[in-house]
Formats: structure tokens, C-alpha cells, sequence
């Protein structure tokens, strides 16, 4: 599916649906003269802006506007690219859509698939992969930090961070190759080149990388943060001082939040999605059904969580039935310990000395200790690196590194044998270079490249 429409000349309205001042309708193909002369009735001059008429079929103008022609190979898709800036009305868009596609047919002109402009300058070799993934994350950037990194991997910074990784990988795999092929020499390749050294460099290179990919998809998929804890011990004043808004409702009455509620923070540029969630208890039943529901999806969430606040109230510390009940749900959290975080609230009503160590004591109300809290959960989940200097990243990039990592670890602890196996270490070494290669498309899978591009909006 991936190459089978390749050739077809593609077209779409590429900005957001709406009204607004200027809307653009992008066209991409081999040749796009046919295109131009019917809707512009004109010779478009490159890379310069021509204020004319978009001409219907009957030769009158649907609007007026700006016509840029970028002829192959020097466009973002390596393709001829038109673009049609007219007004940006939905209804304008359409009939210029429309007219596009009427005065296109001859040639096959169609209506572009999400992420197909985008997709066609990765298989023009106009950007790699993880270039073209920076695309999208660029759009969807949600902090100001996420957005200055997608557009670092977009320039190619983390581009040229694997590149470099391969490199080295390659000359290792070709000396390898060299002592594989030449057995009868009396000359050792791999010692004379330092191959160890050469290997060693390589691990802590990945290393490197893959630490600050981690930050990059910090960046990128946020932490997921649920608020849990009995009822009315101050989980919704936390997220609506978290949040620097009133969010949740809040009263002094036990289950008032019934259901989820969330809102996506930031927290020196990393997006936090903060879920506040209906009052836990322990074997005491919930007053009622919809309470009885809200509760399960407070478990729901909490299983889904990245880090959990088990929020306490401080002004109730000491007393049996309340101690009681938080035993039964801090047992039932005990597989989240690894990121769980133990908050006690109220901290300006009453003051508790003898806290759990990694305990933190603050006042949703008066906003005492909040910025311990948020240190603590950047801690919790990773985050160390400066914005400036991350780029952006995902998932699949870390588990890629994560593979080359554990290949090249493997193919050190080969070459550290008084006899290497070559073959295996050849081998670990080609698979260290295909993960590597999977990050920006070197080797990369048709539906690979259809999850990829298919998130993408239509007209990018």
C-alpha cells in the first residue's frame, strides 16, 4: 500500500478546519503543469508568490490569492509543489479543493492521505524518519520545551546522533568482517585497530543518546500522575493547585468527586496529566452504585499510572478507624510502590514530625511544599536534562537504543573472550546496526511507515 499510490499526484486542504484569514490548499506531484495552467491560467514563475485568480471551469475566479509554485527536486516533498493561499473560508477551500481535483483528473489527481506530503519527502530522501516523526511532534508539541525539541530533531540534531553511532558501528562491523574474511593473515585486525577501545567508545556513546532520548520522550508522552486516597483527605485541592485552577469541585462532604478528572500541566516544560479520582476505601462498601463505579475507575487509573500520589490527611493521623482503612488501601498499592509517592495534606492545620523518609508534607490549601512535590515527581519519572539541550523522541526510539545497546554489550562481552567467536560478533554487530537503522528509516517495515505517517493531520 505504501508504494502502490506512489506516483499518484496528491492534493488537500492543508490548514485547520475553520474560518480564518488565509487558508492553503498544497498539491504534490511529478509534473504539476496541467494543474497550474487550468487553475491559474498562468506561467508561475519558481519560488515566487503571484497575486491572480483561481479559475473554475468557466474561466471565473472561485477567489484571488497567492499561487507559489516549488518545482522538483527543491520542495519539501522532492515532488513539483503547488501552493494555493486564498481566503480561508471552509466553503472557499472546498470549491478550490474541488476545481484542484476537476483540473487534475487527466493526470490522476487525488485527494492526499494523512501524512502523505510528509511521507513522500522521507521516501524522496528530503528528511529521515525520525526528521519526519519531528514533524508531528512539533504540531502536537503541548509545551514550549517539547515544541524547541521537536524542532531540534526536525533540524536533524538526533538524526545526527544515530548517524554518527552507525558510522562507528560500520567501521567496527567492516573490521570484523576484515578478520572473517582474511583468516590465513597473520595479521590481527581488531587489535591492531583497538577494537575493544573502538567497542567501549560505542557503548558509552549509545549510553549517552539513549539517556537523552529518554528525556526527549519525557517530553513528548508526559508523566501520567493519579491523585488517590480516602475520601476527603484533599486529593481535588491538590490538582486545583497543581492545576492553578478550580478544576474539581470541593467540599467538606465525603465522595463528592464521584468520577475522573483531569488536566495536563507542565513542569519546567515536561507535560504532567494529572487524574484526580473518586475516594478509595477500604472494606467499607461506597455509599452507592455511582460511587461503587467511580471507585473501580480509581483502580482503573491507578493500574495505568506512571506515578501514584497517595495523599493523607495529616489532621487525621492517629486515629484508629481512618489508620485502618489506609492500611487495606496502601496493601492493596503495594505492587505500585515503585512509583508511588506518599503526600500528607493539611500540613498548615497540623504539623507531623516523624513522616515516612521519602514522604512529602504540604498544604494543598495554602500551597506549602506543592514544589517539593513537583521535584519529586520529575525525580520519580527520570527527568534530569536540561530542555535546550534534548531533542525530541519516542517510545520507539528508546526500545531501538535499548536493543543496540544490548547488542553491542553482548558483542563486548564476545570480544573480551580469549577466543571471540567472529561469526557471533559479527552478527550481534549487524544487529546493533539494523535497531540503530530502524530509527530514521534505514530499515524500516511498509507498516511501520503506515502507523507512522497515519497519525499525521491530512495536508501535512
Amino acid at each position: 500500500m505504501l508504494l502502490a499510490r506512489y506516483q499518484d499526484p496528491i492534493v488537500a486542504i492543508a490548514t485547520a478546519p475553520g474560518r480564518g484569514a488565509v487558508g492553503i490548499v498544497r498539491a504534490s506531484g511529478r509534473d504539476l503543469s496541467p494543474l497550474i495552467g487550468a487553475v491559474c491560467n498562468r506561467t508561475l514563475c519558481p519560488r515566487e508568490a503571484t497575486y491572480l485568480g483561481f479559475q473554475d471551469e468557466h474561466g471565473e475566479a472561485i477567489d484571488r490569492g497567492l499561487a507559489i509554485w516549488f518545482p522538483a527536486p527543491h520542495s519539501y516533498t522532492g515532488e513539483d509543489v503547488l501552493e494555493l493561499q486564498a481566503h480561508g473560508g471552509a466553503v472557499v477551500l472546498q470549491l478550490l479543493l474541488s476545481r484542484c481535483l476537476q483540473a487534475g483528473a487527466p493526470i490522476g489527481l487525488r485527494v492526499a492521505e494523512p501524512g502523505e506530503f510528509t511521507q513522500r519527502a522521507f521516501l524522496n530522501d528530503k528528511l529521515d524518519l525520525a526528521q519526519a516523526e519531528a514533524v508531528a511532534d512539533l504540531i502536537d508539541a503541548s509545551t514550549e520545551a517539547a515544541a524547541r525539541s521537536a524542532s531540534r530533531s526536525l533540524a536533524g540534531a538526533f538524526s545526527a546522533e544515530i548517524d554518527a553511532l552507525r558510522d562507528s558501528l560500520i567501521l567496527l562491523r567492516t573490521l570484523v568482517e576484515a578478520t572473517l574474511d582474511f583468516p590465513e593473515e597473520e595479521i590481527d585486525f581488531l587489535r591492531r585497530a583497538n577494537a575493544h577501545e573502538r567497542l567501549a567508545a560505542i557503548a558509552a556513546a549509545i549510553d549517552a543518546v539513549l539517556d537523552r532520548a529518554r528525556q526527549g520522550s519525557l517530553l513528548r508522552e508526559g508523566i501520567r500522575v493519579v491523585i488517590a486516597g480516602l475520601p476527603n483527605v484533599g486529593k481535588s485541592s491538590l490538582l486545583n493547585a497543581l492545576a492553578g485552577a478550580e478544576l474539581a469541585i470541593v467540599t467538606p462532604i465525603a465522595g463528592t468527586t464521584r468520577d475522573k478528572v483531569s488536566q495536563t500541566i507542565q513542569i519546567e516544560g515536561v507535560p504532567l496529566h494529572i487524574t484526580d479520582t473518586a475516594g478509595l476505601r477500604g472494606n467499607a462498601d461506597a455509599a452507592d452504585e455511582v460511587e461503587r463505579i467511580g471507585i473501580g475507575r480509581a483502580w482503573d487509573a491507578v493500574d495505568g499510572a506512571d506515578a501514584v500520589l497517595f495523599v493523607h490527611d495529616l489532621t487525621r493521623i492517629g486515629e484508629p478507624a481512618y489508620a485502618a482503612e489506609e492500611a487495606q488501601i496502601a496493601a492493596r498499592l503495594g505492587d505500585a510502590q515503585d512509583r508511588l509517592v506518599h503526600v500528607f495534606n493539611k500540613a498548615d492545620l497540623r504539623t507531623a514530625t516523624q513522616l515516612p523518609g521519602d514522604a512529602v508534607a504540604l498544604s494543598a490549601r495554602t500551597g506549602d511544599g506543592l514544589q517539593d512535590l513537583r521535584t519529586r515527581l520529575l525525580a520519580l519519572a527520570g527527568w534530569h536534562a536540561q530542555p535546550e539541550g534534548v531533542f525530541i523522541a519516542r517510545a520507539r526510539h528508546v526500545h531501538a537504543l535499548e536493543r543496540t545497546r544490548s547488542h553491542v554489550a553482548i558483542a563486548r562481552d564476545g570480544l573480551g573472550q580469549p577466543a571471540p567467536a567472529l561469526e557471533l560478533l559479527a552478527e550481534e554487530l549487524r544487529l546493533a546496526h539494523e535497531a540503530l537503522g530502524e530509527i530514521t528509516g534505514q530499515f524500516s517495515a511498509d507498516d511501520l511507515l503506515g502507523e507512522i505517517f497515519g497519525r499525521f493531520c491530512i495536508g501535512k
